[in-house]
């Protein structure tokens, strides 16, 4: 069979699989007791193993294959889930995304996997996972009730005994209510509301009708059916408010004895009686795979083909332009009413065309807390990863090429910034580390930011370093701040490391991710504090966009200011311009903000001699905290416009960010104003 034309779909979709493995993966190690997690990924590995034997890639099939055997035997209770299985199966999956890289670079995808297939025959045969130590013991400490001492009719024990041989433990629950709880009834009906996605409840003490009305002491009592562990349970309910406390028994010790004498019950209303509870939790599984599969509603399209549609779209907004100056010369109502609509339509189809290439960071992100792990173990490390804005979007060649530059952020936090738990410890910090990733929009940029807790950056001997090496004399070190001293380990061939580590050396390399996010059009800083960890910040730009501008005038060229960098435009009188160490300031809403001529700053040569001006026409715009006023010759006001970069030809021009066309032809600059605010 000639498979080549399916070689796209195939890598396309074998990515998809692994990141559904990769994200479950973790999770199965918090839960591993969710087998609704375990059928996720036996799924995805089942169908990676299918797709890759038709494709003829058999070293892809015999491990995905080997893979969902282990799968198989812990989603039918064979196994338990343990750290030995969760390390093997993460190394199966950076062994498939190898071998599918491989396939993509053109190569046969071929890998040695014969250590890892032997490991994962040993677990498959119970050789590996007995002498390991289990991740959670489920419910060792739970105390266990006589299910003889409860009152429950024989519905009730047969549907306990079919759920027990289902997998399912029943347990006995005891919910106090905080002394200050004034609707019992209301709060009950929250803990009942939040179990209910987690199990059954077969009985409650009292009944519910008088739980519901609040008839009942500071407590009541319930009988729940479900798959989850004591823990879980227990956590859940005591997050409901002014729950006070959760006592959970297993009702699993004499139920056996009990049951075996109620055999009298009938096969068929057994067979009828269960059904709810087996039918409600099979619900609650497929809702979650509902859930988890609801991403997959898309179709593929070819990044070349977006781009080809936003080229020629950018091409219709530059005619919308030139169509609405037209109809603004010529006084027709049917061409202005026509124009307008279709300024209505082409905003709908912008927005449209432009989210088809936006997709979220988290993509990026969701590698990261697999490598954390694997850090983690290798440096003997506590260290919690928290995400904050994975859904932010970024343009998808951003993506592409952002992930390598966040690997080696990272890798020196965790390497070099965040401390073992002793040191930690003896510093007065909690034993595990915390690193941050954060990624959210601002203006026309998108600001990632990895942030540790760990020991900041020794200012002294960066600073040696940056005076050893030439780059600053004593007496300018003595001048700079903490974070510009810090900022030397971006420099080429900077490096403060005692010896050399396989897994970073900060300032090792560092000059190689400024040079990626600059070449990006971002740009990279630092923030840190000694003994309290430090903050890289990564802004990038959204680079292809429609974006909205004020146009301004400076002699007889025209520029636009992003709006997203506009604060407000002034008309100031001359003589509330101030000086302040020989620089031209104003003052804005009560603070002092340096104000800088455009003219000056791109050299626009007078094309006339003006009158002496007595008002300023100011547009203020902001970096972050920071406002500079730009002094402009007019206003000439709001417009869309598509962004060009200048090309190769004209390479960076300082403070500009690109061109675009007018609709009367003319070509207008934009300003990148963040290159402009000190």
């Amino acid at each position: 069979m000639e498979t080549e034309q399916y070689l796209d779909m195939f890598l396309d979709e074998s990515r998809e699989h692994l990141q559904i493995i990769n994200d479950n993966i973790l999770q199965l190690e918090k839960e591993p007791e969710d087998i609704s997690i375990v059928n996720e990924i036996f799924r995805s590995a089942h169908t990676l193993k299918g797709m890759s034997a038709t494709m003829g890639f058999e070293d892809i099939a015999s491990l995905t294959h080997k893979m969902e055997n282990v799968l198989d035997l812990i989603r039918n209770h064979q196994l338990t889930v343990n750290s030995e299985i969760i390390d093997s199966i993460i190394v199966g999956i950076e062994y498939l995304e190898e071998m599918v890289q491989s396939i993509s670079e053109g190569n046969d995808g071929k890998k040695d996997v014969t250590t890892l297939l032997s490991r994962l025959e040993q677990i498959e045969k119970g050789e590996v996972a007995a002498t390991t130590e289990t991740i959670i013991i489920p419910d060792q400490q739970v105390n266990t009730v006589d299910v003889e001492k409860l009152d429950l009719d024989e519905f009730q024990l047969t549907i306990l005994k079919q759920a027990k041989e289902q997998g399912f433990e029943p347990y006995q629950i005891s919910v106090e209510l905080s002394d200050e709880c004034i609707l019992k009834g209301a709060r009950a009906y929250m803990v009942f509301e939040a179990l209910e996605s987690h199990g059954e409840i077969i009985q409650t003490t009292p009944t519910v009708e008088e739980i519901e009305d609040g008839n009942f002491g500071q407590s009541f009592q319930l009988t729940l059916l479900t798959g989850d562990s004591s823990n879980t349970i227990k956590e859940i309910i005591e997050k409901v408010s002014e729950v006070k406390e959760a006592n959970i028994q297993l009702l699993s010790k004499t139920l056996g004895s009990v049951e075996s004498e109620k055999e009298s019950i009938k096969k068929d209303n057994e067979a009828v009686d269960i059904q709810p509870a087996v039918v409600k939790k099979e619900e609650n599984s497929k809702n979650k795979s509902e859930k988890r599969t609801s991403s997959s509603r898309t179709i593929r399209v070819n990044l070349e083909k977006i781009d080809d549609l936003l080229n020629l779209f950018e091409e219709v907004v530059i005619d919308r332009s030139r169509l609405e100056v037209i109809s603004e010369t010529i006084d027709d109502i049917d061409l202005k009413e026509t124009v307008e609509h279709m300024s209505r339509v082409s905003s709908d189809m912008q927005s449209l065309i432009l989210a088809m290439r936006m997709v979220p960071i988290e993509q990026v992100f969701n590698r990261f807390p697999r490598m954390i792990r694997g850090l983690s173990k290798d440096l003997n490390k506590q260290i919690s990863l928290e995400i904050i804005g994975a859904d932010t979007e970024l343009d998808r060649t951003v993506i592409d090429e952002i992930g390598d530059p966040l690997v080696h952020l990272i890798r020196n936090s965790v390497d070099h910034g965040i401390e073992i738990p002793e040191e930690r410890r003896k510093h007065g910090k909690p034993e595990e580390g915390k690193l941050v990733l954060r990624a959210f929009h601002s203006g026309n940029h998108v600001f990632i930011e990895i942030e540790d807790d760990g020991a900041g950056i020794n200012r002294d001997k960066v600073q040696s370093k940056a005076i050893e090496n030439g780059l600053i004399t004593e007496q300018e070190a003595e001048l700079l701040t903490d974070d510009q001293i810090a900022a030397f380990i971006m420099s080429s061939g900077f490096s403060t490391a005692d010896k050399v580590s396989d897994i970073s050396g900060r300032g090792v390399g560092l000059d190689v991710v400024k040079s990626k996010i600059e070449s990006l059009g971002g740009q990279v800083s630092i923030e840190t504090n000694a003994g309290q960890g430090s903050i890289f910040s990564i802004q990038l730009p959204l680079t292809l966009s429609i974006i909205a501008t004020l146009l301004v005038s400076v002699q007889k060229e025209t520029y636009a200011v992003p709006l997203s960098s506009i604060i407000e435009t002034v008309v100031l009188p001359k003589n509330k311009i101030m000086l302040a160490h020989g620089k031209e300031v104003m003052d804005f809403r009560g603070k002092v903000i340096p104000i800088v001529s455009l003219a000056s700053i791109f050299n626009v040569p007078a094309m006339e001699k003006k009158p002496d001006q007595q008002n300023y026409a100011i547009v203020v715009v902001k970096k972050g905290e920071k406002l500079t006023g730009l002094i402009v010759d007019a206003f000439i006001g709001q417009k869309e416009v598509v962004l060009k970069s200048l090309g190769n030809y004209l390479g960076e021009v300082f403070a500009i960010s690109g061109a675009t066309i007018l609709g009367d032809g003319e070509v207008a600059l934009i300003i990148d104003p963040n290159a402009l605010v000190k």
